[in-house]
């Protein structure tokens, strides 16, 4: 074999290891964009899988002691008035409402002292790009068109065992309906058509005047308490000066 010969067979290989380096590499950074965009919705997938293992939590609904007009407690007269806005997913929103708000309900609410509204907050599909807590707030109007928002409201509190959309998916929001026993045509008509989206849209853009950031967010005649166990305390001082 000729020197010429061997010198272009020599880069004739060379040009070969390149073409399979190239190969190679633009494999390699395939899979990882690959991985880097299907990783996520693997592990969506995943936590859906798990969600749909959990039981959904039925709850026997709370008896309250005053009226009730929808989301309204109590008497529309009554001296002071507290604003509570809260996301349905939010778990510092589960501690108010399991460990304050009874006590607050049956303390001021039932005794003609407060007159207590929930407001929906929608926070969190911000942080996950999902619309779990719309949706919780689009069950929880629903609900309340039938006159069970208080039921609803603690059934969805129960199941918040994170704040996971795969959690609040529509299957489950709908199971939740059901297991309180709500007419579920009327309910899933609501829900599809997302009838009350104006109310929910209301209670948001007050939030954001109020300059809002967090829930839950406690107003007391229109005073934002900072900590649940002030809330008492801020209570009977608006009292004492009615």
């Amino acid at each position: 074999m000729g020197k010429r010969q061997e010198i272009r067979q020599r880069r004739q290989r060379e040009r070969n290891r390149n073409r399979i380096l190239v190969i190679l590499l633009v494999a390699a950074g395939a899979l990882m964009i690959a991985f880097v965009f299907v990783r996520p919705m693997v592990l969506r997938t995943q936590a859906l899988a798990r969600a749909t293992q959990v039981p959904v939590i039925s709850i026997t609904p709370v008896a309250i002691n005053t009226q009730v007009d929808g989301l309204h407690l109590g008497d529309p007269n009554a001296p002071v008035k507290m604003d509570v806005y809260e996301d349905f997913r939010c778990s510092a929103c589960v501690n108010y409402t399991q460990n304050y708000e009874p006590q607050i309900i049956q303390t001021y609410v039932e005794t003609g002292k407060v007159y207590y509204t929930f407001h929906s907050f929608i926070v969190i599909d911000g942080n996950d790009g999902t619309d779990a807590s719309y949706q919780s707030a689009n069950a929880a109007m629903c609900a309340a068109e039938q006159g069970h928002f208080w039921d609803y409201h603690d059934t969805l509190f129960a199941n918040q065992v994170t704040e996971s959309a795969s959690l609040f998916t529509d299957e489950r929001l709908a199971i939740m309906a059901q297991n309180l026993d709500l007419d579920m045509t009327a309910f899933n008509k609501c829900f599809r058509a997302k009838r009350y989206a104006s109310d929910i849209q209301k209670d948001i853009s007050q939030a954001i005047s109020f300059n809002l950031t967090f829930t839950p967010s406690i107003l007391i005649d229109g005073t934002l308490i900072r900590s649940f166990d002030q809330l008492s305390t801020v209570i009977d001082t608006a009292l004492a000066g009615k």
